[in-house]
């Protein structure tokens, strides 16, 4: 575990030494967890991008939620390959993606991107080149990463260029997401994370959450915690799934479609600061260094 958070603590200060060199246009991309399942993740990933592909961004999810990956169906869309099958060479990276509305693209990745660690240094390379679309091609990638902190989990949100949490109002949900910001403060992963509250009652409520959050992260923690927005409890939401359509598109006047709105104004307000580093040192060679 020691060697871990070395690496952890040098990948921390490589990405705030990149926050000021960069340069070349590269995606910026945005890791969204939660502590525990339930709190609404992949449905707000999947709304998101679609939000943002409506304010003009070029959107791309990538599903690494292993077991539980259903942004696809969120869309109606239908994968016949994964990123599996790119890695190991049998497609390419164009074979695989998924078209959603608002020229959103989804790549179903799975395990995908675990498999890389397996891969020697040539085979890497190779990687990066096939893989370089989801770098170059957009203005934002999601990364819809499984609940909690796997190994996985946190070596997406070391190389992430942010980090964007989400609970609910729920005691357990607040309490899983605080242990989440304490594991990122004690590597010392980001300086900042960006917090959304889902489900909540009114906006009040979803205020309420994050003063308290947030206290106790200025009285116990260096990190600091950005509040996106909060999301409206929507039996519109329910009903969206239930059609495998996106909830953005199917009740644009919701509560939950204007909470959503607001939070994809607030990225998209932020995304002129994200530039590729002096070296283009994007987020799969930073992944596949942490790897190694």
């Amino acid at each position: 575990m020691g060697d871990q958070a070395e690496k952890l603590r040098a990948m921390a200060k490589d990405q705030q030494t990149q926050a000021v060199l960069r340069k070349r246009r590269l995606s910026r991309i945005i890791v969204i967890a939660s502590g525990k399942g339930g709190v609404g993740k992949t449905n707000l990933v999947v709304n998101l991008a679609i939000a943002l592909g409506q304010l003009g961004k070029k959107a791309i999810v990538l599903d690494t939620d292993l077991g539980m990956a259903n942004a696809d169906i969120l869309m109606d869309l239908k994968p016949t390959y994964t990123l599996v099958d790119v890695i190991r060479g049998d497609k390419e990276l164009e074979d695989i993606i998924l078209k959603g509305p608002y020229n959103v693209d989804v790549i179903p990745g799975g395990s995908g991107l675990s498999d890389m660690i397996s891969l020697d240094s040539q085979q890497r390379e190779q990687l990066i080149s096939r893989l370089s679309y989801l770098e170059e091609a957009g203005n934002v990638v999601l990364v819809d990463c499984p609940a909690g902190l796997t190994r996985d989990v946190l070596s997406f949100i070391a190389v992430a260029d942010d980090l964007l949490l989400l609970t609910t109002p729920e005691p357990t949900a607040i309490t899983d997401v605080y242990g989440m910001i304490k594991v990122v403060d004690s590597y010392q992963l980001h300086s900042s994370i960006k917090l959304a509250i889902n489900m909540v009652r009114n906006q009040r409520e979803g205020e309420n959450v994050f003063r308290r959050i947030n206290y106790v992260c200025q009285h116990f923690l260096t990190t600091e915690v950005d509040f996106l927005g909060s999301i409206e409890y929507d039996q519109n939401v329910r009903k969206a799934v239930l059609t495998c359509s996106p909830y953005v598109l199917q009740f644009p006047r919701s509560r939950a479609t204007q909470g959503t709105q607001q939070i994809a104004r607030r990225i998209s307000q932020e995304d002129d600061l994200y530039r590729g580093d002096e070296t283009g040192k994007g987020f799969l060679n930073r992944l596949l260094n942490f790897w190694s």
